[in-house]
């Protein structure tokens, strides 16, 4: 397959696929199955048709209201159906065909993470249920993915969650045992060294934000901020570029002195 095809299919791929998670992060935070019942309407239970879940365009026809008792739908669910969309697409066109098997490992990496971000954003819950079969996962994963065996996954799981378990203990109120867990499972993810290009885009990203959401004055001292959306966009960023970006670290002062 061409380069321009598999953008298609996987950008429109994308789009189903991030009605899903939709469901998944609607559903796993209450407990519920993500198998029965059917899609439907929170408001109404009416059940909803093929047509009901037509990515983003239901909803851009609809005008963000259930077709049926004209409820608000919520924006996030077409947020993430065109965010997962163009992230398929966007990994389609930066590996192509030639990396078949990175992109299908990426793909799915990225739906879990997807999960992860929106779920913490909104409940300030990392779940187990998504966490621990997705560290089988990633571990498995590491028997396949360029440049990583399972020694490095493993070290690199146990150095994340060492970095996340400090904070935990000694901050116990700016993070949760969920976080920590999640350490471990970008470690595995990313593997040794690159747990630690990991890590840092984390932390920084996090530090950022909020030095910018304090000085806007959107947000308080006190007020928790999630970090897993953080770490999650940083783990992806790690995947695609982590390699370059620890060859640049550890470079860097032969490039200077070139200068």
């Amino acid at each position: 397959m061409t380069l321009v095809p598999l953008v298609l299919i996987l950008g429109l791929s994308g789009l189903a696929v991030g009605s899903f998670l939709n469901l998944c992060i609607d559903r796993l935070p209450r407990g519920q199955s993500i198998i029965s019942p059917s899609s439907h309407c929170p408001v109404c239970n009416r059940r909803l048709g093929i047509v009901d879940m037509v990515p983003v365009l239901n909803y851009l026809w609809l005008r963000g209201r259930c077709r049926t008792c004209r409820a608000p739908i919520p924006y996030r669910l077409p947020l993430v159906e065109l965010a997962t969309g163009l992230l398929f697409a966007f990994l389609a066109w930066y590996l192509g065909p030639e990396k078949v098997k990175v992109l299908a490992i990426l793909l799915v990496y990225a739906s879990l993470l997807v999960i992860i971000f929106v779920i913490d954003w909104e409940n300030q819950l990392i779940l187990n249920r998504i966490t621990y079969p997705a560290m089988v996962l990633a571990l498995g994963f590491s028997f396949l993915w360029p440049d990583l065996t399972p020694l490095k996954a493993l070290t690199g799981g146990a150095i994340g969650l060492a970095a996340m378990l400090l904070p935990y203990i000694l901050f116990r109120q700016g993070m949760g045992l969920g976080d920590v867990k999640l350490g471990a499972l970008v470690g595995l993810m990313t593997g040794y060294p690159l747990v630690f290009v990991n890590l840092l885009l984390g932390v920084l990203a996090g530090g950022v934000v909020s030095a910018l959401l304090l000085g806007l004055h959107l947000r308080r001292r006190r007020d928790a901020l999630p970090f897993a959306p953080f770490l999650t966009t940083a783990t992806l960023i790690t995947l695609l570029w982590g390699e370059d970006l620890w060859q640049w670290y550890w470079n860097w002062p032969a490039i200077l002195g070139a200068f």
